[in-house]
């Protein structure tokens, strides 16, 4: 079951990344009142879906930094907490300069039900479902940031997403290495 919920929690990132990128709508009109450079419908798309990962991030790693039975694995979950308090620092400072964005909600409820179940694990499972939800977490991840490189709007934000990829692609490699040696 708890192997079911994370696999569902990885299709939902998934479909996030790629649903709304197929049938991505005009962006709402900005009211008369907010301040800044208004964003396009794939630039706040990418902005809600990087909002919501961060507090997941952290939130999941902390768990398995307290809980992880191996060295790596709370390496790893510590290295997640890190990064992503830093890259969300770096994209509220790219934000200051743009109009309000709506909050995410798409995977909310799904990146809940993951990190309880992770809250209620330990030993191996929590390891194994830690890890592959990494896994499929940085791929989804990825592809977000390498959609908005090739269609994003904002050069600030398009800035943003190069030079956070390369992160990005290190910590999937880390956790495919964390995979293959639990193996």
């Amino acid at each position: 079951m708890k192997a079911l919920l994370l696999t569902t929690a990885a299709i939902l990132v998934v479909s996030a990344v790629l649903i709304p990128l197929a049938t991505s709508a005009p962006a709402a009109p900005k009211p008369a009142s907010a301040s800044g450079t208004p964003l396009g419908p794939d630039d706040t798309y990418f902005v809600t879906q990087t909002s919501l990962g961060t507090p997941f991030q952290v939130d999941a790693g902390r768990v398995a930094e307290a809980k992880g039975t191996t060295q790596a694995i709370r390496s790893y979950a510590d290295l997640m907490v890190s990064s992503h308090i830093t890259v969300n620092d770096a994209l509220l400072a790219v934000l200051k300069n743009k109009a309000p964005v709506p909050p995410p909600t798409l995977l909310k409820a799904a990146y809940a039900t993951t990190v309880s179940t992770l809250q209620h694990e330990s030993g191996s499972t929590l390891d194994a479902d830690y890890v592959r939800g990494q896994v499929n977490y940085q791929n989804a991840n990825a592809a977000l940031y390498e959609y908005e490189i090739a269609n994003g709007t904002d050069p600030d934000l398009k800035a943003f997403a190069r030079e956070t990829l390369p992160k990005i692609q290190d910590h999937l490699e880390r956790a495919l290495k964390l995979q293959a040696a639990a193996k």
